[in-house]
């Protein structure tokens, strides 16, 4: 049976956005500012943008706010990703996941190998879905974050990418 070529609709997404680091403020945040800039330019809204110091219990209680909110369908999560000691951002997020989403860190990985080489090994970036929530934990460096955004996320949250995409299950229709 041959896939439909009917051309799909658009549909914005409601993206939140939150920095962790203990280094940098709002406005150092180029990592952070990336992704909204990129939000922005394809459509999608900024639904809130913060910035918390690396704390596991400061990150896990402003994601779960997050997921709790039907406002927000997705967090991109920018730092903390690391194996430096402060770095708690997967410790922090995972427990709350209904599903993890294992494909990301490996796309991510499998993207990031031809401009970082095997130091991509040292990313612990990962995804996973909560209450129709979709959860992207991201390292901290700006090229970093255009990585995931170019090579995963961008096609990822657009309606119109076929053969799928994650629009489906962030919508709460029929939760």
């Amino acid at each position: 049976m041959p896939h439909d070529k009917t051309p799909k609709p658009f549909y914005p997404l409601n993206i939140a956005i939150l920095t962790v680091s203990d280094t940098r403020s709002l406005a150092e945040d180029t990592s952070g500012q990336y992704l909204e800039d990129s939000i922005r330019a394809t459509g999608h809204h900024l639904a809130a943008r913060e910035l918390h110091k690396d704390d596991k219990y400061t990150i896990r209680a402003r994601v779960a706010a997050w997921i709790a909110d039907p406002a927000v369908q997705v967090v991109l999560i920018t730092g903390g990703t690391g194996f430096y000691g402060r770095d708690n951002t997967p410790e922090a997020v995972a427990v709350l996941f209904d599903k993890t989403i294992d494909g990301f860190g490996e796309a991510f990985r499998a993207a990031s190998i031809a401009e970082i080489g095997m130091s991509t090994l040292q990313s612990r970036a990962l995804a996973g879905m909560a209450n129709r929530t979709a959860v992207f934990c991201l390292p901290g460096s700006t090229g970093a974050c255009k990585t995931a955004w170019e090579h995963v996320l961008k096609e990822q949250l657009d309606s119109r990418t076929r053969p799928c995409n994650f629009y489906p299950h962030l919508t709460r229709e029929d939760a």
